[in-house]
């Protein structure tokens, strides 16, 4: 099973990013995904996660309204689009998938498969 996140980069605050996590090896319909987040010192946090037909979506707090999970079965992808960044964003974050036919989850416990990581940095 791989994930491959992509899309990271350096912004300016205020500046939007979509990031893309592509995996194999898994049947990508039947899991739910989810994206976390750790900043330098910090624990990995959860951000974002989305069931799998998108029934189900949950956000932190720190992202709700300007954070955007999605997720295109067929193409074994899923997105998410940050509008509005803040300089506290700054982040290494991480796609993940959980196990086969569970439900989204905002607990790190719940999700067997993670991707490598993306660098996000929000300058002020």
């Amino acid at each position: 099973v791989q994930l491959q996140a992509s899309g990271g980069g350096l912004v300016q605050a205020g500046d939007s990013l979509t990031l893309s996590c592509v995996t194999s090896g898994l049947a990508f319909g039947s899991y739910a995904l989810a994206w976390f987040r750790q900043a330098p010192g910090n624990e990995r946090e959860f951000v974002a996660a989305i069931s799998r037909r998108s029934g189900t979506i949950y956000y932190a707090d720190s992202v709700k309204g300007r954070f955007t999970i999605s997720r295109e079965n067929p193409k074994n992808t899923v997105y998410m689009q940050m509008n509005s960044l803040k300089p506290e964003d700054t982040a290494v974050y991480y796609c993940a998938a959980g196990r086969a036919q569970g439900s989204a989850s905002r607990s790190r416990a719940d999700y067997n498969y993670w991707g490598q990581g993306t660098l996000v940095t929000v300058s002020s």
